[in-house]
């Protein structure tokens, strides 16, 4: 039904740019170095982020702001694009995202922009990094990022792994100290004085895994009393999962904060249809006046260390590796991104490594968790393991922003491909979510969640950031088997009033922007 409607009121999956009158221009006509946010948007049906209908209208913009809503005739000057009934929505903001990594090199990235993002937010699950680099600060961050323009704007979080590490070094495997956490927080201030967002913890991972929850309420309260936000990977999404998401839900009572669920899900196989539970608990504590909100991306697999399979992190410890294989994750799912030293096993999966070496797939996880750990290798592996059901009622939950949780040029198909399969599998095929609900999580919601201002809303004074797409073809093309495939279906992307992407392809524009916490510049 869906499909068929859109099929009706949005015609053509092309896109033209055409000269309405005397002295307007079309992209043939100007060099897009020399843009300067004189445009109309014609033609268009807005969907404005609100979560409401769409309307027939232009958009017209002027030094890279929304200047206005309606219909209008062009005048001198102006560049115009005809949208011929393709939706124009707001820039996707991406509030869980790694592809800053490889920014630095890659300052127009089609695995972001041909998704329609133009904000990624970073400094996620507590770590961070100068685009690859040892991590300084969140002022270094922005330092580098203002010298080498991208084409999207970047936020940032306080990553109190990263905190963790350069105070306790190699001695972490112990709750933090009354000193230590002052270190800490001294870290965290002088980040939030740069404009970071809020403070985020990957408690899941090492070192945070070893924090105290006291730990992290001292530094969340250090963010709330600069109106900053929490956002985390909490400490299990397995086996103790319960226990964190109560963890979380303290955390926000007690520090008085926003508190973010990043890429929530219940990965194992003795939680599938436990999404209710959770949602309910969620409800409880927003009933009691919390501000608790999650993100979620679109796929049934994980990015993450071999580790996190055993919480207890003892390696020799078979029971665990069988409990492990049988309860959280079977070896026919968990696929190598990464292990170093080891390139022919990215791609394959536990069982096919083990067949392989002709061994039993407890013995061979055992041994290459002990060889990973005892020489410091780099790992990675996607376990395909979380229920449909409990996507779509995450995905649903009015509080629950879309992420991608991924890269440029990822292993994982989310880095390529989550926003455009939202709007594909998730709207146009499965009915999961409304064209208007989609749109609202991929753009005001995550700017509420975040406390971004004067960006996620098709609204006059608001910045220029805009989606043309076509909601019948808009389509993921990444896939777990072969990730580093583009999605198609955007037609034009527009940050702070400038074309980044133009019909498949980048422009040679770069007005990404710095986005600081409300009050910091």
């Amino acid at each position: 039904m869906l499909k068929n409607t859109y099929r009706i009121f949005f015609t053509c999956a092309a896109f033209i740019l055409i000269a309405s009158c005397d002295g307007t221009k079309t992209t043939e006509d100007v060099n897009v170095t020399d843009i300067t946010s004189a445009w109309i948007i014609k033609n268009a049906v807005i969907y404005d982020g609100s979560g409401g209908l769409p309307i027939d209208a232009d958009v017209r913009i002027k030094n890279g702001l929304i200047d206005s809503i309606g219909i209008f005739d062009p005048i001198d000057g102006e560049i115009v694009w005809d949208a011929k009934r393709l939706v124009l929505s707001p820039g996707f903001i991406d509030p869980h995202s790694h592809h800053d990594s490889k920014l630095m090199d890659n300052l127009a990235p089609a695995s972001v922009l041909a998704q329609g993002i133009t904000t990624i937010v970073s400094g996620m699950d507590g770590y961070a990094s100068e685009f690859g680099a040892p991590f300084v600060s969140v002022k270094n961050v922005f330092a580098h990022f203002e010298k080498n323009t991208p084409a999207i704007n970047l936020a940032f979080f306080g990553p109190h792994n990263t905190y963790r590490s350069l105070v306790m070094k190699d001695d972490y495997k112990r709750p933090a100290t009354e000193q230590e956490t002052e270190q800490m927080k001294n870290l965290l201030l002088g980040d939030l004085n740069a404009g970071a967002l809020g403070l985020s913890t990957g408690l899941e991972y090492e070192p945070a895994l070893y924090s105290d929850t006291q730990e992290i309420i001292a530094l969340a309260k250090l963010a709330s009393e600069h109106g900053g936000k929490y956002s985390s990977h909490i400490r299990s999404e397995d086996v103790k999962v319960t226990e964190a998401f109560d963890e979380v839900i303290r955390i926000a009572r007690e520090a008085n904060i926003p508190a973010n669920i990043s890429h929530i899900k219940l990965a194992m196989y003795d939680l599938y249809g436990d999404s209710t539970k959770v949602i309910e608990k969620l409800n409880a504590a927003r009933a009691e006046g919390l501000d608790i909100t999650a993100d979620i991306y679109p796929y049934d697999g994980w990015q993450s260390t071999l580790s996190i399979l055993i919480p207890s992190r003892d390696y020799s410890d078979r029971a665990a590796a069988e409990y492990a294989l049988k309860s959280i994750a079977a070896p026919s799912t968990i696929i190598f991104a990464r292990y170093e030293g080891k390139p022919e096993y990215i791609g394959k999966t536990l069982q096919q490594i083990a067949d392989e070496a002709n061994v039993d797939p407890v013995d061979m996880l055992m041994k290459l968790l002990q060889n990973a750990d005892e020489n410091d290798l780099d790992e990675s592996i996607i376990g395909r393991n979380i229920s449909e059901v409990d996507i779509q009622n995450f995905m649903k939950w009015p509080f629950t922003a879309i992420t991608t949780d991924g890269g440029i040029d990822d292993r994982h198909p989310r880095g390529q491909g989550t926003y455009a399969r939202v709007l594909a599998r998730y709207v146009r095929d499965k009915n999961v979510l409304s064209l208007s609900e989609a749109i609202k999580k991929m753009t005001s919601l995550p700017a509420q969640n975040l406390g971004i201002k004067n960006r996620g809303m098709i609204k006059e004074g608001y910045a220029a950031d805009l989606v043309v797409f076509d909601p019948v073809a808009v389509q993921d093309h990444a896939t777990f088997e072969d990730p580093i495939k583009y999605s198609t279906g955007v037609s034009g992307v527009w940050v702070n009033g400038e074309l980044v992407w133009d019909n498949g392809k980048a422009t040679s524009v770069r007005p990404g922007q710095i986005i600081r916490r409300e009050g910091q510049k």
